[in-house]
C-alpha cells in the first residue's frame, strides 16, 4: 500500500499545465521583501492543487514559511534564505525561493509578532525538517483524483481534514498552523461572546473569547483572509511609481499573444 500511495502521490503532483502567471515576482525582489516568519502562499498547477483550490474556493493551494538564514550552519546542503514546506512525497523539506519563480505568490506577514515568538516559530519549523508522511492511506489520497468532487460547500473544508491525517498534513498548511498555534498567534480563531444580564433584563456583551481551531482545518486561504496577517506586495514595497511605466500607444494593435498559433487566410491576412 505504501508503494501504491507513492505512485499515486507522484500522479497527483504532476503539473496539469503551465500557464504564464499573472504576477510572478523575481526571486531576488521576493527575497528582499520577505522576513523570517512570513507565510508565502503559492498558486500551484498540479492535479492536487486544482482539487485544493476547488475545495477551499481560493486561488492558493500551497503555503510555505520563510525562515531566512536560520538553516545556515544548522545542517549542510540547506539554502540560505530558505522556505520550509510540507511536500506530499518528500515530507517536510527546505526549498529555495527560486523554486516558485514562475508561480503566482502572496506574502502574508504576522503583525506584531515578538522577536521571541518569531524565533520559537522558526525553531518549530526547523525541528520538523525530515518528517515523513505515511502514504499507505491510499483512500485518503484518492479524494484528490476528482478535481471537482460533488461536495456541498459547507463540507469541503471538512473533506480536506478527513481520514488518517498524514496525507492531509502533507498537502495543507496544517504544519504552519501548528507552528503559529505553538506561540498562540491567531490565524482564524473561533470567537464566542460572553454576555451578562443587566437589572432591566437586557444582555450586554462584556468580552469575546477566542478558541483555537484544530490545525487540520486550516488551509492556505486562511492566511490570506486572516485579519491578523498583513498582505505584502513586493512591487509596492520597492516604491512603485505608476508614472515610470511604459504604455503601448492608444489604439495600437497589440498583435497575437505570445505563442498563439497564427492561421493565414486565402487573402494573406492573419486570422
Amino acid at each position: 500500500m505504501n508503494r501504491v500511495g507513492r505512485q499515486l502521490s507522484r500522479f497527483l503532483e504532476k503539473p496539469l499545465s503551465h500557464l504564464p502567471p499573472f504576477d510572478a515576482v523575481d526571486p531576488a525582489l521576493l527575497q528582499g521583501c520577505l522576513r523570517p516568519g512570513d507565510v508565502l502562499l503559492v498558486e500551484g498547477n498540479s492535479r492536487i492543487s486544482l482539487a485544493i483550490k476547488y475545495l477551499t474556493q481560493s486561488t492558493w493551494s500551497h503555503a510555505a514559511l520563510y525562515v531566512g538564514d536560520a538553516l545556515r550552519g544548522v545542517r549542510t546542503g540547506y539554502p540560505a534564505g530558505a522556505l520550509i514546506e510540507a511536500d506530499l512525497r518528500r515530507g517536510v523539506i527546505a526549498a529555495p525561493i527560486a523554486k516558485y519563480a514562475t508561480f503566482n505568490t502572496r506574502i502574508c506577514r504576522p503583525v506584531g509578532l515578538s522577536a521571541e515568538d518569531s524565533r520559537a516559530l522558526i525553531d518549530f519549523m526547523v525541528g520538523s525538517l525530515g518528517k515523513q508522511y505515511d502514504l499507505r492511506h491510499v483512500f485518503d489520497l484518492m479524494r484528490y483524483l476528482l478535481p471537482q468532487p460533488p461536495v456541498p460547500v459547507r463540507w469541503r473544508r471538512r473533506m480536506l481534514a478527513m481520514g488518517s491525517g498524514d496525507p492531509t498534513r502533507a498537502i495543507c498548511s496544517t504544519l504552519i498552523a501548528q507552528a503559529f498555534q505553538s506561540v498562540r498567534y491567531p490565524i482564524l480563531p473561533e470567537i464566542t461572546s460572553v454576555f451578562v444580564r443587566e437589572a432591566g433584563g437586557s444582555e450586554v456583551m462584556i468580552r469575546e473569547l477566542q478558541h483555537i481551531r484544530h490545525y487540520s482545518l486550516f488551509t492556505p486561504r486562511d492566511f490570506d483572509v486572516s485579519p491578523y496577517f498583513q498582505i505584502v506586495k513586493p512591487t509596492i514595497e520597492r516604491k512603485f511609481n505608476y508614472k515610470s511605466l511604459s504604455w503601448a500607444e492608444t489604439g495600437a494593435d497589440p498583435g497575437p499573444p505570445p505563442g498563439a498559433a497564427e492561421n493565414t487566410g486565402d487573402d494573406g491576412r492573419i486570422e
